[in-house]
Order: C-alpha cells, then sequence, then structure tokens
C-alpha cells in the first residue's frame, strides 16, 4: 500500500494542482475578457448596421448582401459569445472572433467602395478593440486582413471607389465616431478598476494572516528588519513582544479546532484593543504572536501586557465557556549591542520561554 503522504507529495500531484488552478483562473479571465468585448461588438455592430444599411438601399444591392449585414449586425455577437464560452480557451476563441470582425469590416468596406465616414468608423471600431485586446501586433495583423478583405470584395462585386459620403450617411456615421470611443474608455476604466482592487486583494493575501487579518510572519518580520534599521541609525526607543498562547494544544484535543481557532481570533481582537494603531501585530505561528510597538519602552509594554493578562481571566470562550485563556509574553527592547535582528528576536523568545518556565500566564522582560 502507498503511504497518503508520500503519494500527495509526489511533484508530479503537485505539478498537476498547479496546472488545473492555472486553467481555471485562466478560464475565468477569458469569460471576463470576451464578456467586455461582447457588450463592445453588440453597441459597435448594431450602429453601424444603420449606415451601411443606407449605402445598400442607395446602391440597390441584392437580398444575399441585406442577410448577411442583418446576420453580422444582430446574430454574430451572440454566437461569437457562444463560442467563446463553450470553448476551452475562451481568451483565443475571442481573439479569433476579433480576427473575423476584421476581415467582414473588409468586406463591408469593399462593398461600400471605401465609403468615407462609414469606413472610418469601421476600421476606428476595428482598431480600438484590437489594440485594447492584443497590443500592436495584434491591431496590424487585424487590419492586414481588413484591408486584404477590402481589396478581395472590392474585385469580387466590382463596386466603383467613392470616398465622399453623403449628408445621410454623415449623420448615421457620426454618432458611432462620437460615441464608441466613450463606450470603450468606460469599458477600459471598468477593467482598470477590478484589476486594481484584484491587485489590492493579492496585497492583503500576500502580507496578511487568512484568519486573523493581522500581519503574517514573512511580511511582519519584514517589518522587523525595517525597525531595526530605523532604531540602528536614530537609536530610537522600540520593544518587540513574542506572545504565545498557554496549553493551546490541550485545547484544541479539548475542545476542537473550531474552539481553537476562536481562542486565536480572541487573542487577536485583545491585542488589538490594547494596543495602538501604530503598533504592528503579526502572527508568527499557529499559536504564537509577535509585535512591534515603536516609540515605547520594556515598561510601557510590560504595562500594557498587564491589562491584557486582565482581560483574559474574565473573557470566556463561546464554544468552551469553562475554558480561561492564557498567554505567556516576551519582552525586549532594542539595544546597540544587537548586530542583527534576529539577536533582537532571539532575546524577546529567551524572554517568553522564561516567562514559561516561572509558570505561563505572565510578561517577562529580556535582561
Amino acid at each position: 500500500m502507498m503511504n497518503d503522504e508520500i503519494y500527495y507529495n509526489k511533484q508530479s500531484i503537485r505539478e498537476e494542482w498547479h496546472d488545473q488552478l492555472f486553467l481555471e483562473d485562466a478560464y475565468r479571465s477569458g469569460i471576463g475578457f470576451a464578456r467586455r468585448v461582447r457588450l463592445a461588438r453588440i453597441v459597435g455592430l448594431t450602429a453601424l448596421f444603420f449606415p451601411i444599411a443606407g449605402i445598400l438601399v442607395t446602391h440597390f444591392h441584392s437580398g444575399g448582401w441585406w442577410l448577411l449585414l442583418v446576420g453580422w449586425a444582430f446574430i454574430w455577437p451572440h454566437l461569437a459569445w457562444q463560442r467563446a464560452c463553450c470553448s476551452s480557451e475562451p481568451h483565443g476563441s475571442e481573439m479569433f472572433n476579433l480576427k473575423v470582425d476584421a476581415t467582414i469590416a473588409g468586406v463591408w468596406i469593399g462593398l461600400m467602395g471605401v465609403n468615407a465616414m462609414p469606413s472610418a468608423a469601421l476600421i476606428v471600431m476595428i482598431g480600438m478593440n484590437t489594440m485594447g485586446s492584443g497590443g500592436l501586433r495584434f491591431f496590424l495583423t487585424a487590419i492586414t486582413l481588413t484591408l486584404l478583405s477590402a481589396l478581395v470584395s472590392l474585385q469580387l462585386t466590382g463596386s466603383l471607389i467613392q470616398f465622399s459620403s453623403e449628408p445621410l450617411e454623415w449623420w448615421l456615421t457620426l454618432p458611432i465616431l462620437m460615441l464608441y470611443p466613450v463606450l470603450f474608455a468606460w469599458l477600459s476604466h471598468k477593467t482598470a478598476i477590478r484589476l486594481a482592487e484584484h491587485k489590492r486583494r493579492l496585497q492583503l493575501m500576500s502580507t496578511r494572516d487568512g484568519m486573523t487579518g493581522v500581519y503574517n510572519r514573512r511580511h511582519w518580520e519584514t517589518l522587523l528588519r525595517n525597525e531595526y534599521e530605523k532604531c540602528r541609525r536614530s537609536h530610537c526607543q522600540t520593544t518587540i513582544l513574542l506572545i504565545d498562547i498557554d496549553h493551546f494544544k490541550s485545547i484544541n484535543d479539548t475542545w476542537g479546532h473550531d474552539v481553537g481557532d476562536e481562542a486565536i481570533i480572541a487573542i487577536t481582537r485583545q491585542l488589538q484593543m490594547s494596543l495602538r494603531s501604530c503598533d504592528s501585530i503579526g502572527r508568527f505561528g499557529g499559536d504564537e504572536f509577535a509585535v512591534i510597538m515603536s516609540g515605547t519602552p520594556a515598561e510601557s509594554a510590560f504595562t500594557v501586557m498587564s491589562r491584557v493578562h486582565e482581560r483574559l481571566t474574565t473573557m470566556p470562550l463561546p464554544g468552551a465557556p469553562s475554558e480561561r485563556l492564557r498567554i505567556s509574553v516576551g519582552v525586549a527592547s532594542w539595544r546597540p549591542q544587537f548586530t542583527h535582528y534576529r539577536e533582537w528576536l532571539k532575546a524577546a523568545d529567551v524572554a517568553l520561554y522564561k516567562a514559561k518556565n516561572a509558570g505561563r500566564g505572565r510578561t517577562e522582560v529580556a535582561a
């Protein structure tokens, strides 16, 4: 029998999980991208229907072109959306859809004889969509497809090149040239806000502990290193605290991990209520916390923790009313003798173990 721990620690299994998470994230991102393009496509093609229809009427084109125009303006946006949604790679499918947009736009440009106003509106729409979606290289690819399909359309339909636009064509096209960039800017703004929020959440996830909301160990040690350098330069008074929940394993074993989580959160809330907003609280381990009290001597830190000890004696846990939380605290102020911030941390750790050995539920200051 294969041991489960060995099995789940295999590199191949970890890589499989990583790949699966990456694919799921890529799929969600692709669907979001297709949804943004869908709105722009629906609005743009619906608005372009009218100037192109006006030219079809004046040039007496056959009914087949009318069917193509109706399908392109009112059916294609929804087909493109369904195609992206049903694909395992929505982003790639939507990029292909944009190439289709560029190709069909060229067909209409050729059929209209490169009529100035509708052609300009088509190129503006295709250019903004492709530049915003894939950058300069994709934009150049799409414009090349548009020009090639326009040339082919001119040859096959025998349309005469006529750059000038009639007043009706001006009035039907002008709103598109004015409003479509505004729509695109609005969609870009929404995307920028969403990305900024996503970045903010990632920053929180990288610096905060998920359960308590205080700093995680890695970020707290970064803050400690910065504080150490600050003290070394200006010899300011700063104290750090290491805090351990007494008999935490016994709480977990007796009452369950849910009550253990309640204990961790309760200690966090007591620290937040007792300390200043400028003090940096970190979760240093499973049941261990660390605090940086900038500009605070050890005596003041000792006084603050005495109040925390008193409050904990009268604070029951909802999941274990008979249980009383106790903490052991090690306190260490910065001293010029410290050659590294880890020596400072070690001094607080030694004071913490001194508190534990002296009976727990107390605060000890490093000698």
